[in-house]
């Protein structure tokens, strides 16, 4: 049996990695899980509601690109949100945004360009399907730093000639899984700039675009639309697993130009997995309902407060502008020891750091820290919290 090489780099998933290191020990106290991003606030109200209404759809294949009823709730969020009015040609629905953001390469990436082995931009630390997206079109995986010296977002401008000739795909996302940074108006400016230069596609996960502290922020789309830019400079992710508290629905849409969506669509008509009719008439009716998520913003704003007394004055600590993770530097610049400290001595579960970056030059610009989901009620992250500050960090700090 011969099997294919190109994965052959690929660690494990983050998860199967900090169940191998945690699992064999006992932990402290009464366990906290902070690892997975996954929220548990209340789902919208009518969840129940529409589904009873809709159950017999069960019964019929789903249309594969997405309802008319859920693209137009789609387009209608993103003229509310962003200003920006698409066509149904211009947006396709996604089993989760998870799924586009890997196909994204399938359906984008060249074999070649400018000359050699074509490129996948990716920050790092960064979420994990970018790289395998990127190694299963055979296409090299170039990882960009996203650290406190940049800002926590990655300097595409920096990289040599030779790698943004070859450029293909570049993977943005903002509010930045793990670190929370928000990228500005001008950065997403100067990055179409450089994908119009370059001639590569911007793709921007947007999954945590609703959770934010102070203000909204700024989408791709809505940036290159005030630029004039070419429809096919960008493709957009979002989802509802976040902003509206169903990551179980798995429900996300991508947005680009004509012929984005057309290689998208044509893909997935091949091997996709559509969502179930009753579940998009949920998923319409969730885009179309902003005080479900008013209410789930105001949850996490709360939350941001009380991290932020928690961590003030400790050295290094920086609130997330959005999203809801807590990117924590350890004192002992060991996240993975830190992680395995925690478990150990207070049951509190957080993931190291290291496991969502890779090693560049000898350097895994994630191994100082920990990601600390803020998804638990909230008495008991905050419980958590102190339990986490006074054990890395010192008691009554």
């Amino acid at each position: 049996m011969v099997f294919p090489e190109r994965f052959q780099d690929l660690p494990d998933y983050a998860f199967t990695r900090l169940r191998k290191l945690l699992d064999p020990h006992t932990p402290g106290a009464d366990p906290v899980l902070m690892t997975i991003g996954e929220p548990r606030h209340p789902m919208p109200p009518f969840v129940a509601e529409v589904l009873e209404a809709h159950v017999k759809e069960f019964g019929v294949y789903p249309p594969n690109d997405g309802s008319t009823e859920l693209l137009e709730a789609i387009s209608g969020w993103l003229a509310l949100r962003y200003g920006v009015t698409l066509d149904d040609d211009r947006i396709m629905a996604l089993n989760g945004s998870r799924e586009g953001l890997f196909d994204a390469c399938l359906a984008l990436c060249p074999e070649t360009k400018g000359g050699g082995q074509a490129a996948v931009l990716i920050p790092n630390p960064f979420y994990q399907p970018y790289a395998a997206a990127a190694l299963s079109v055979g296409a090299e995986p170039v990882y960009v730093p996203a650290t406190a010296a940049t800002g926590f977002l990655p300097d595409y401008e920096a990289l040599p000639e030779a790698v943004l000739s070859r450029a293909a795909v570049a993977y943005l996302c903002s509010p930045a899984n793990p670190q929370g940074a928000i990228a500005p108006r001008d950065y997403l400016h100067r990055m179409i700039l450089l994908a119009e230069r370059y001639g590569f596609t911007l793709l921007a996960d947007e999954c945590y675009s609703e959770i934010w502290r102070d203000a909204p922020p700024p989408g791709a789309l809505e940036v290159a639309a005030d630029m004039g830019a070419g429809a096919e400079t960008v493709a957009v992710f979002h989802s509802l697993s976040k902003r509206s508290n169903m990551p179980g629905l798995r429900s996300g849409f991508v947005a680009g130009g004509p012929e984005t969506i057309r290689r998208f669509r044509q893909l997935r008509s091949y091997g996709g997995a559509p969502l179930p009719l009753p579940l998009q008439r949920v998923a319409a009716r969730a885009w179309g309902d902003e005080a479900h998520v008013d209410e789930n913003r105001a949850l996490y704003q709360e939350k941001f407060a009380i991290a932020d007394q928690i961590f003030a004055g400790i050295q290094g600590y920086k609130g997330p502008e959005g999203g809801f993770f807590l990117w924590l530097p350890v004192p002992d610049g060991d996240g993975e020891a830190a992680a395995l400290k925690l478990w150990r001595e207070t049951g509190v579960r957080v993931l190291p750091g290291a496991y969502l970056a890779r090693d560049v030059g000898g350097h895994n610009p994630g191994q100082g820290y920990i990601r600390v989901a803020l998804v638990a009620p909230k008495d008991d992250m905050q419980d958590a919290l102190i339990r986490l500050r006074d054990c890395l960090y010192g008691q009554g700090l």
